[in-house]
């Protein structure tokens, strides 16, 4: 499922328009960005939670010469299904 497709069954599943739904996925999504910007977690119980976690830099090999990289540090999203989520593909 795309972007297009989950605005389109958001919509049909809360009898709202695609505009809206559209404006509510943004939202959403913009928010979670937004604090997990400033560090925090966002936990949404049942279905899951994002956080970020600190990647070290660290050595790496270039798969075409074999030399050896560096890999700088960055902060990375990580997202844990909850229960019910898991539960339900499975």
């Amino acid at each position: 499922m795309n972007k297009t497709e989950l605005i389109d069954a958001m919509a049909a599943d809360a009898g709202i328009t695609k505009a809206a739904a559209k404006k509510a996925l943004e939202s959403f999504l913009g928010n979670i960005e937004g604090s997990l910007k400033k560090g925090g977690r966002v936990s949404l119980v049942g279905f899951g939670s994002w956080s970020v976690s600190k990647r070290s830099a660290r050595e790496g090999r270039n798969p075409q010469t074999g030399a050896t990289i560096k890999i700088k540090a960055k902060n990375v999203v990580k997202f844990k299904a909850g229960a019910e989520l898991s539960s339900a593909v499975n």
